[in-house]
């Protein structure tokens, strides 16, 4: 675990304990695994009781309907925390959603009860995890109303330019490359591939953007 504790060092759930990572890795019964590309972490109806810290890879938050057909939800980084909202509780008991390895992953799985429940001594560094955790749940919170206004948009132009448009934000310029690939990108957008590649197809006629696989260039804006 020694290679990852930079990693854990910069995760939201160590904010402020970051000199104290090792020694808490133990008390909250953390243990590594690795899963290999297109494997299930957990599917939707699986009750768990850890959430997990992404060391390598990608992991796809997913949901699927009666008929195949697929939602990216979020998607998780190197650092970043997942499945904290779907633990097994009696209000909660098994999740509405699956994780899935967009490419080999290695995961970092914590035991959400030692997270929740603070130890004997009731150190700061315990308090301080718990607190990080409501601030990444609210964090998650604000960043599902967002996922939520883009694929209300009507149309899938709309969709397109609310999403690059909150790219441009992140990278803080009008240049930026993506994660996602094509049928990541419809998957998260809720909408046909073929559809989308037309429509950024016609908006790179129109000189709105220009891009070359997963790599975006915003030009300007014309009211659709």
């Amino acid at each position: 675990m020694e290679k990852y504790l930079d990693i854990l060092k910069h995760s939201p759930l160590f904010k402020g304990v970051e000199d104290n990572v090792a020694a808490m890795l133990s008390c909250l019964s953390a243990k590594k695994a690795v899963y290999d590309k297109n494997s299930y972490l957990f599917m939707e109806g699986d009750t768990t009781r850890t959430v997990g810290i992404a060391l390598s890879g990608r992991i796809l938050i997913i949901k699927d309907d009666f008929w195949g057909n697929r939602t990216i939800l979020s998607e998780i980084h190197s650092g970043e925390m997942f499945g904290e909202s779907f633990p097994d509780t009696a209000s909660q008991p098994s999740s509405p959603v699956s994780a899935l390895a967009a490419e080999k992953a290695e995961v970092l799985l914590i035991d959400y009860a030692k997270i929740i429940t603070t130890c004997s001594s009731n150190c700061f560094f315990h308090n301080r995890v718990i607190v990080n955790l409501i601030s990444i749940l609210t964090k998650k919170s604000v960043s599902l109303t967002h996922k939520i206004a883009c694929v209300t948009k009507k149309t899938t132009r709309e969709k397109l330019l609310f999403y690059l448009s909150s790219q441009t934000s992140q990278a803080k310029g009008k240049a930026f490359t993506i994660s996602f690939n094509r049928q990541e990108l419809a998957d998260y957008l809720a909408v046909d591939r073929s559809a989308m590649s037309n429509e950024l197809s016609k908006m790179r006629n129109e000189g709105l953007l220009d891009f070359h696989k997963n790599m975006f260039l915003l030009k300007g804006y014309r009211r659709v």
